[in-house]
């Protein structure tokens, strides 16, 4: 059985754990294998951790020190920025398709280089995939909505793949658009609180002009 743990007396034990983590991968890795950037991680002193257990904290904590661009954090989630963190660039592998190029001039790691996430276009789509262009996650306009979407519409496209603003090619028909290429069939299996959590990630990072505008 999983124990729950209040977690607020563990912050420094799991930057910790970290820290160690991360030097051991240092001293034993290749010149290929790269350690985690270190980006700052706030002081989550004040996020109200009962019912997180420690592993679920430990992603908090990794997602704020692999996010590769600079967070705006006024008004947001703290644990659910640091976890979107990690799906986002932990496991939903989101940068691939839609930063365009993926990688920084000299820092591709399929070339054996080390990895830097190209920041001036993170996440701000343009990358082709024949007749389908991922699209711009950025916050847009003063509301500072990923995609232009409401949680509620960004939620819908997650579980349901429909193209709201049904821009080409209209696949399988233009009356049902769903997006293409768009891992959406895998995304969907998401509980509310990821996709919560991917949201809350998406409208901290800094805008950027992309497709479609």
């Amino acid at each position: 059985m999983t124990r729950r743990i209040l977690m607020p007396a563990l912050l420094t034990l799991a930057v910790c754990t970290l820290a160690v983590a991360t030097h051991a991968q240092d001293r034993e890795g290749t010149g290929t294998v790269q350690s985690p950037r270190g980006g700052p991680v706030p002081d989550l002193s004040g996020v109200d951790s009962s019912g997180f257990i420690l592993t679920e904290f430990q992603r908090i904590v990794r997602g704020f020190q692999i996010a590769p661009v600079p967070l705006n954090l006024q008004n947001k989630d703290l644990a659910l920025v640091g976890l979107g963190s990690y799906i986002v660039n932990a496991e939903g592998g989101c940068n691939d398709c839609h930063t365009n190029p993926p990688f920084a001039a000299g820092g591709d790691p399929h070339m054996g280089q080390p990895k830097r996430i190209n920041a001036e276009r993170y996440l701000a789509g343009g990358t082709p995939f024949g007749p389908v262009i991922s699209r711009n996650l950025t916050p847009y306009g003063q509301g500072g909505k990923p995609a232009n979407y409401t949680f509620d519409e960004f939620r819908r496209v997650l579980r349901t793949g429909v193209d709201l603003k049904n821009l080409e090619p209209h696949v399988p028909s233009a009356d049902h658009d769903l997006l293409q290429v768009m891992p959406w069939p895998v995304f969907q299996n998401q509980v509310d609180r990821d996709i919560r959590a991917i949201y809350e990630y998406l409208r901290a990072i800094p805008v950027r002009e992309g497709f479609p505008e």
